[in-house]
């Protein structure tokens, strides 16, 4: 049985508040696209096919939606819990079919700090995706982008071109991904985002297999674009604690980035090498594509589009 909260209870991983009673919605935008919304989960879906498998698709996005976020809420303090590298003190995984693919998506770098709150947009994504093309198989492109967290699958010979960090924030680059690319996720996390970072990156943009591992990793490596001298840190930086942005905030008190100063290039090559290292580390743990980093102009990736 699902929970009906009234007010919004922030989901999106270390996600900054939004004042808003919970209303699903849904509806048809131009090109067909379908728009699904509640609370935090804000949906818009692609659908590359002919007319009748694309009701088909719409119509199974919309019977996954169902529910899906009071099944979320219904085991909201166990994906808030850092997991540990010790198997002993794991405890049982979450029930749920969202919130488990969110725990084994973090699983793979539990030996750092990380709730499964990491991958909810993307696992939600995915979750969408794999509903829709059960039910729509003859589709060419199927996309489900969750507030920039994108699942994506190409049927064999399709092709799709996306948008990755660039210069900085808001300037993008643009990729082609084919069917046997072998990447089904796309996510960008950054201290400018919807969600917070112990990082300084401007965006850091990962193509994995799926929405839910590009999602962790996104974050992890965002997190890991930082200065390396604490004082030089103190300087150019300024955080202040998750928990004094939002009270229930995963994070609790860990100080995440609210500013950062105009850095000299010496600074930014640092923290975006920080991030190439940590990026590196991640492709030991699982199986990414590439990654993009970039912090005020200085931009670097890896991968097979490096």
């Amino acid at each position: 049985m699902g929970l009906k909260p009234q007010r919004l209870l922030v989901l999106t991983a270390c996600a900054k508040p939004v004042s808003s009673a919970w209303s699903p919605a849904v509806a048809i935008l131009p090109n067909e696209r379908l728009h699904l919304h509640y609370g935090p989960i804000d949906v818009l879906i692609d659908v590359d096919a002919d007319k009748s498998t694309i009701a088909a698709a719409h119509n199974a996005a919309q019977h996954s939606f169902d529910g899906l976020l009071e099944a979320l809420v219904c085991e909201l303090p166990l994906l808030r819990t850092p997991l540990t590298s010790n198997v002993n003190q794991r405890g049982n995984p979450p029930e749920g079919v969202v919130a488990n693919s969110m725990w084994r998506a973090c699983l793979p770098h539990a030996n750092r700090f990380v709730t499964p709150m990491a991958a909810v947009a993307g696992a939600v994504a995915d979750f969408l995706v794999q509903g829709m093309q059960q039910a729509a198989p003859k589709a060419r492109r199927l996309m489900v982008n969750n507030g920039g967290d994108i699942a994506l699958w190409l049927s064999p010979g399709a092709q799709s071109s996306i948008a990755v960090c660039q210069n900085n924030a808001t300037q993008a680059a643009t990729i082609t991904l084919r069917s046997n690319d072998g990447v089904g996720g796309i996510a960008t996390s950054g201290w400018t985002g919807r969600s917070y970072s112990l990082g300084i990156a401007d965006a850091v943009t990962v193509l994995a297999p799926t929405a839910a591992a590009a999602d962790v990793a996104a974050t992890l490596i965002a997190n890991a674009v930082q200065l390396s001298c604490a004082e030089t840190d103190t300087r150019y930086v300024k955080r202040i604690p998750a928990n004094e942005l939002q009270p229930d905030s995963d994070l609790s008190h860990t100080q995440v980035t609210v500013a950062v100063s105009e850095l000299p290039k010496r600074l930014r090559e640092q923290a975006v090498q920080n991030g190439l290292n940590e990026a590196r580390q991640l492709m030991t743990e699982s199986t990414l594509a590439g990654v993009f980093i970039s912090c005020q102009g200085h931009q670097a990736c890896i991968g097979e589009w490096a």
